[in-house]
């Protein structure tokens, strides 16, 4: 049987292989992120070598291709580097994805700092001269990977309304999300005392604040007024809001929905829709 894997650039694991001063905060958290991403989902994680610390080795200066790494020596070291990418590959099966670091040189996903000799921006669209010898593997930045808590905001009056949120959540689980219901922790009972919904209140309160990303469904004729809130709050905090609208009636000529949710969020109408929005769309399609 085989086992879901990932292959990650080596930094993930070790951060000082990157060149000096371009390792913040945010980014090593996000590493420590996507690495409890995959051992909470059973996912193994293969460490790609570091090409840019066999040249160079540690503690080098930030470099674009090429300024630095634009010789047959490096090359080199890019093919020999590729070879037992291959070999793992050809024993293990394809992975997941390749997991980099976007501006990176060589596992650079979506852009890479790969230099000009006409004095234009360096930062290039593409990947990076490593990630480039697998085209056909998906790639993935690991601060996208790393986003993987959902706070699942939606209503849940009624027996149909909660059967959709639980598949929406299954849905979500299935491609290595961790979601946070509000119906699982007793939000549906109508007859709470206060203390009870101070309770409830602070619970779901505190599951938004530490979600990643917030997914709400706004069917119906107006959105639901808990769910309208859950989307103001988390549009206030910076976090991505991903509403679901499957109800094909129009609030207006132009709009789905209230102006302003749909204003503060990206609509969808498909749950597959929401795996484009969260940057992991070509992933999924290789699990």
């Amino acid at each position: 049987m085989l086992i879901m894997y990932v292959l990650a650039c080596p930094c993930v694991r070790d951060t000082t292989l990157r060149a000096e001063g371009i390792t913040d905060t945010g980014l090593r958290k996000a590493c420590k992120k996507a690495l409890r991403r995959c051992k909470e989902f059973g996912i193994d994680v293969v460490f790609l070598p570091c090409p840019e610390t066999e040249y160079l080795g540690r503690g080098r200066k930030p470099a674009h291709f090429l300024e630095i790494y634009n010789t047959p020596e490096f090359v080199g070291i890019i093919d020999r580097l590729s070879g037992s990418v291959n070999e793992i590959i050809h024993k293990r099966g394809p992975p997941l994805c390749l997991l980099g670091v976007d501006s990176s040189p060589t596992c650079g996903v979506t852009t890479t700092y790969y230099g000009s000799l006409e004095g234009e921006n360096p930062k290039k669209s593409g990947r990076g001269v490593l990630f480039s010898r697998f085209p056909d593997i998906p790639a993935i930045d690991l601060r996208v990977f790393a986003r993987y808590t959902i706070y699942l905001s939606a209503p849940l009056f009624s027996h149909a309304e909660q059967e959709y949120n639980r598949s929406l959540a299954r849905f979500l689980k299935n491609h290595f999300f961790r979601v946070y219901l509000p119906q699982e922790e007793d939000d549906t009972e109508s007859a709470r005392d206060m203390r009870e919904q101070h309770a409830l209140f602070s619970k779901n309160l505190q599951a938004l604040k530490r979600s990643d990303i917030v997914v709400a469904v706004i069917d119906g004729a107006d959105a639901d007024s808990g769910t309208a809130w859950e989307m103001g709050y988390a549009y206030a905090q910076g976090k991505p809001v991903i509403a679901i609208r499957s109800d094909f009636r129009m609030a207006g000529m132009y709009e789905k929905v209230n102006l302003m949710l749909e204003q503060g969020a990206s609509v969808v109408s498909k749950p597959e829709e929401l795996l484009v929005h969260f940057g992991i769309a070509d992933l999924m399609n290789n699990s």
